[in-house]
């Protein structure tokens, strides 16, 4: 089985390197910017992997792949790509999305997808680089149970932890969900380490502390040398989670769910992103606080 993998970016060059070591047939690449593919390329042939063809274009990849898998940034993209390739698709191809990207439009790609014959997931991913060059990504997806199926061991070269959510759609639903989690339990960090930070208490101190009762988070656990270090190089960037919290927003309003917690954690993204901070780590959300602090 021949897979396809369209977007090298900084989850997607981790996914497919994954895919590309442990995969035995070959694997074809494609990104807007090529060279990130030729990068890749080099790569693989450095470690002696001599599967790996880099592609001119869509086309020529979904043509010549069992199993295309796309991993570009926003709706648009994702929308154009599939439509880009609908004329090489056929019941004999499988495509996953695991892009994070509105659910409805991914729901739109589904159908237009199916009509071919081909099976189609939404597969968003969990965690940030370091998690995606160790293949040990959390991954929610969204599809027929048959599809599941089919995708399972390849989805495996990528992540640890994989669950169907449900039918089309799902995955994202749920990925949006986390999210917006995470981006509350940010907030939440971001105020009180800054807070405590102001009485003279340093932020390693501080998450230690935390540890030891019900404040507890996998996220101070994680950013906790980043955010003392102030060393903001994106694992996972600020205009990628700013997409998301958006996206949230968008399906609280469509479901009539009222969410206060993440309108503010909107409202922090939206002057991160006015400050220059878009290319930075996520965690550099931190600064907004600091900066926007009472006199």
């Amino acid at each position: 089985m021949k897979i396809g993998f369209i977007g090298l970016g900084i989850m997607g060059e981790a996914m497919c390197g994954n895919i590309i070591r442990k995969h035995p047939d070959q694997v074809l690449i494609y990104d807007i910017d090529q060279d990130k593919a030729e990068k890749l390329y080099h790569m693989a042939v450095e470690e002696g992997r001599s599967n790996v063809r880099v592609c001119k274009d869509h086309r020529e990849l979904a043509a010549a792949s069992d199993m295309i898998i796309s991993m570009v940034p926003k709706s648009e993209h994702a929308r154009s790509v599939y439509e880009t390739i609908l004329p090489e698709l056929n019941a004999d191809k499988v495509c996953i999305d695991m892009s994070t990207i509105d659910p409805s439009v991914s729901v739109e790609i589904s159908r237009m997808v199916k009509q071919t014959g081909a099976d189609f997931a939404d597969a968003p991913v969990v965690k940030s680089r370091p998690a995606a060059e160790k293949g040990a990504l959390g991954i929610y997806v969204g599809c027929e149970e048959g599809t599941f199926d089919k995708i399972l061991p390849v989805l495996s070269y990528m992540g640890e932890n994989i669950i169907r959510m449900g039918d089309n759609g799902n995955g994202l639903v749920m990925k949006i969900c986390h999210n917006a989690l995470v981006s509350q339990i940010q907030n939440g960090v971001n105020e009180t380490a800054s807070l405590a930070k102001a009485a003279g208490i340093d932020v390693l101190t501080f998450a230690k502390a935390i540890s030891y009762g019900g404040g507890q988070n996998f996220y101070l656990d994680s950013k906790k040398n980043v955010i003392e270090q102030e060393d903001f190089k994106a694992a996972f960037s600020i205009e990628n989670m700013h997409k998301d919290v958006h996206i949230a927003l968008n399906l609280a309003e469509e479901y009539g769910v009222y969410m206060p917690g993440e309108e503010n954690a909107v409202r922090v993204y939206d002057q991160a992103m006015e400050k220059g901070y878009g290319k930075e780590d996520f965690s550099a959300t931190i600064k907004v606080v600091r900066e926007g602090k009472k006199a």
